[in-house]
């Protein structure tokens, strides 16, 4: 996309790469729509890092690939970790251990993000370093908190680290990067869009069509390079379509689904295959389309629809292509390129992705594939990747034929998701894990996690007491969590205020108690 306007925006990437130079390092978040142009400005920000000798290395965030711990910042620094020698051993040891290099207790995120920092730094010192995080909102928990601790640090490092994402109103997650300086792009003005159209329209346009499209664009670059394309002769010579309910975004994606459905069938597959592999890997592509039976030359028609690029990597247009394709798409085309993709993908060497390849190309349920990703959940924990565990966890429930395995595999997800922060997707894991069988220990720990949901959420009143009566429940199944609960109890009355801490109080005098919890009743006085 040619980047015309935008140049105060210019002005302020020039600017930080200028700086950068002089030794003083700094970073910008990038915010906007979907097809605004922040890609453009990621590209003006390379062709001008180019220009300047600065190095450069990259990542990009994919929704696919949100339940990979650390997965984004491995694309990020795998490149640079020839330095990793220079850094301190128990930060070498965390950023190992991270990238599942080498085995350990789940890494401290604090030292991974140092580990990040210093080796950043370390390669700066060679050379000016400009690192680009592309679709940021889609960047797995970990990596986004460890990228938005180096960001918020960045001193003297001759480093620029420039992040680029939707609007918080749009899919993903930005909260990990508030705070960070930001530059939000706007639609293109008036004069700017007209400008951007002629490009896009070699033929003479009506004044009033010429203003329909740039009105129904609102400024957004993609959508007046894609409009256009997809409207008939006639509606180009005196007539375009009225905008409707539809967003810009939307829009664009449902022109690039229609483009990719005029493809022949066994290209469409083939695009369907990429849009399904996250990684970019073109060896990866072509080993999973051989399973397929799918011919290289089928890559053509999509490369002269310009929907993608094969060469070394597999690089889609626009994020919006992928999106299109993988989410128009009928869901037998979908388990049967997942299933090429976990054929051609070795388990020995990439065990996670195997699983998660080979769970989507599931019809119903499969033990041997949900105890795959079980095995996978517990990889991401040991990572430190609990909101990677967490989803790995929900699948494998998901996939499980036999009623309590299912069961306790759901409450083990819930409350994987609850810790990790998703309590809306954890309650819903709840109702799975209700439907049991469960033992005594597991109904007494379902509630526990149900009261815990229902404070976190709503603040809700009722919750101490739902403490208190899990924390009876669990008195001669689990004694210390028992305690624990006990105290969670009398902290969410407390939180609460009012007459729900004397409540609990009397409640908890009221219910029988093992040794371990006498130390309680001084506590429970004092908050009451």
């Amino acid at each position: 996309m040619e980047l015309v306007g935008r140049r105060a925006e210019r002005s302020a990437v020039e600017g930080l790469l200028a700086e950068a130079r002089a030794g003083r390092s700094g970073s910008l978040t990038v915010l906007g729509e979907a097809g605004i142009g922040k890609t453009a400005l990621l590209e003006h920000a390379r062709r001008a890092a180019a220009r300047s000798a600065f190095r450069m290395e990259s990542a990009i965030g994919l929704q696919s690939e949100i339940q990979f711990a650390f997965g984004a910042l491995h694309q990020l620094c795998a490149p640079l970790l020839g330095h990793l020698d220079a850094l301190p051993e128990p930060q070498r040891t965390a950023l190992r251990t991270a990238f599942g290099e080498e085995a350990g207790t789940a890494p401290d995120r604090f030292l991974v993000g140092l580990a990040v920092l210093n080796l950043l730094s370390e390669v700066a010192e060679e050379q000016p370093l400009l690192c680009i995080v592309d679709d940021a909102h889609w960047l797995d928990e970990a990596s986004a908190q460890v990228v938005a601790f180096v960001a918020r640090r960045v001193a003297a490092e001759r480093l620029v680290l420039l992040l680029c994402a939707r609007d918080p109103t749009d899919d993903g997650d930005l909260r990990s990067y508030a705070g960070l300086p930001e530059l939000r792009l706007g639609g293109l003005s008036d004069r700017d869009a007209r400008a951007l159209l002629a490009t896009a329209v070699r033929t003479p346009l009506d004044d009033e069509v010429r203003d329909r499209i740039v009105a129904e664009a609102r400024g957004n670059p993609l959508a007046l390079l894609e409009l256009p394309g997809h409207a008939q002769p006639g509606q180009l010579a005196g007539g375009f379509e009225l905008p409707h309910a539809l967003s810009v975004p939307r829009r664009i994606e449902d022109m690039f689904h229609r483009r990719s459905r005029d493809l022949p069938s066994e290209t469409q597959l083939l695009v369907l295959l990429a849009a399904a592999d996250p990684t970019g890997d073109a060896a990866l592509l072509w080993r999973a389309a051989g399973t397929l039976g799918i011919d290289p030359d089928a890559a053509e028609p999509a490369e002269e629809a310009g929907l993608l690029e094969i060469d070394s990597r597999v690089r889609f247009r626009h994020p919006l292509v992928r999106s299109a394709v993988y989410g128009a798409c009928t869901e037998p085309d979908r388990r049967r390129v997942h299933g090429a993709l976990a054929t051609a993908t070795d388990r020995e060497v990439d065990p996670d992705r195997h699983a998660w390849h080979r769970a989507r190309a599931v019809l119903g349920t499969d033990e041997e594939a949900a105890a795959e990703l079980e095995r996978s959940a517990g990889r991401a924990r040991a990572r430190g990747g609990l909101a990677a565990a967490a989803a790995f966890l929900q699948q494998a429930a998901d996939l499980t034929p036999e009623p309590a395995r299912r069961a306790s595999r759901a409450l083990i997800a819930a409350q994987a998701k609850h810790a990790a922060g998703a309590s809306e997707a954890a309650s819903e894991l709840l109702t799975t894990a209700a439907a049991g069988p469960l033992d005594a220990l597991q109904v007494a720990r379902l509630e526990l996690l149900r009261a815990q949901i229902a404070f976190h959420l709503t603040r809700d009143s009722d919750a101490p007491t739902m403490l208190l009566k899990a924390a009876g429940t669990l008195a001669p199944l689990d004694a210390a969590l028992s305690r624990e609960t006990y105290l969670d109890a009398f902290d969410a009355a407390l939180v609460n205020g009012g007459r729900e801490a004397e409540r609990v109080h009397e409640q908890h005098e009221q219910l029988p108690r093992p040794v371990c919890h006498r130390g309680l009743r001084t506590f429970s006085s004092t908050a009451s």
